[in-house]
């Protein structure tokens, strides 16, 4: 069985965490993804940064303490795209996010493209917190961003956490896309194989007893 979609950051890193869980959540869909307060207001968090830098729409009162991180990212120069969906192929090369032949997928939250000097800025907010940082992330969306502005050479990243008025910060040169492709590619082939011969193996964890869905795994602590 071939993969069935595109993979994107967050797909792959669930399915490095455990295979078991990927494959029931995201493939079998056994358990739909059920909303949380914290989900529900990272969503709302993310729309007011959203229509705050390119509709310059105002804050609510819950969402004041945003305003000096948002004026920082809108003084920034450059041309900025909000909730930016980028897709590429298999060979690296740019497409468009639902294109038929798409192989991976990312959206920035916020993508500046400073064509004077030739480096881009990819921002994500993050609404949690920050003990463990994940700047892979950002790694990736750069690459998507060498592939879909091919004049940039230095792209800059930051992971925001909001909450915690924190950064963890990324760079990464054009120069080294070529080897960054292939720390992801080799995760990537393992997703592949586990679509080619049928076998999910559950990866038990800190992360079983109290926040995995799948009840039916052995390792789940709430069967």
């Amino acid at each position: 069985m071939a993969m069935t979609s595109a993979w994107s950051y967050s797909s792959l890193k669930e399915y490095k965490n455990c295979a078991r869980r990927y494959h029931e959540t995201r493939v079998l869909k056994n358990y739909p993804r059920e909303e949380t307060d914290a989900t529900r207001y990272g969503t709302a968090l993310h729309l007011a940064c959203e229509e705050y830098i390119r509709d310059n729409k105002p804050l609510t009162p819950e969402f004041a303490f945003l305003k000096p991180t948002l004026d920082a990212v809108a003084a920034m120069p450059g041309v900025k795209y909000c909730e930016h969906k980028m897709g590429v192929r298999k060979d690296g090369s740019a497409c468009e996010f639902f294109d038929k032949d798409v192989w991976s997928r990312g959206v920035a939250d916020v993508l500046i493209v400073n064509e004077d000097n030739f480096t881009a800025t990819v921002l994500d907010y993050k609404s949690g917190g920050d003990k463990y940082p994940d700047p892979d992330q950002l790694k990736l969306m750069a690459l998507m961003v060498f592939a879909h502005f091919p004049d940039v050479r230095v792209v800059k990243g930051g992971l925001l956490f909001v909450l915690k008025n924190t950064v963890t910060k990324m760079r990464l040169e054009a120069e080294n896309a070529a080897s960054a492709w292939m720390y992801f590619r080799k995760d990537v082939a393992r997703l592949e194989r586990s679509f080619e011969t049928g076998v999910w193996n559950p990866q038990q964890s800190g992360l079983c007893r109290k926040w995995c869905p799948v009840k039916t795994c052995e390792f789940c602590g709430d069967r």
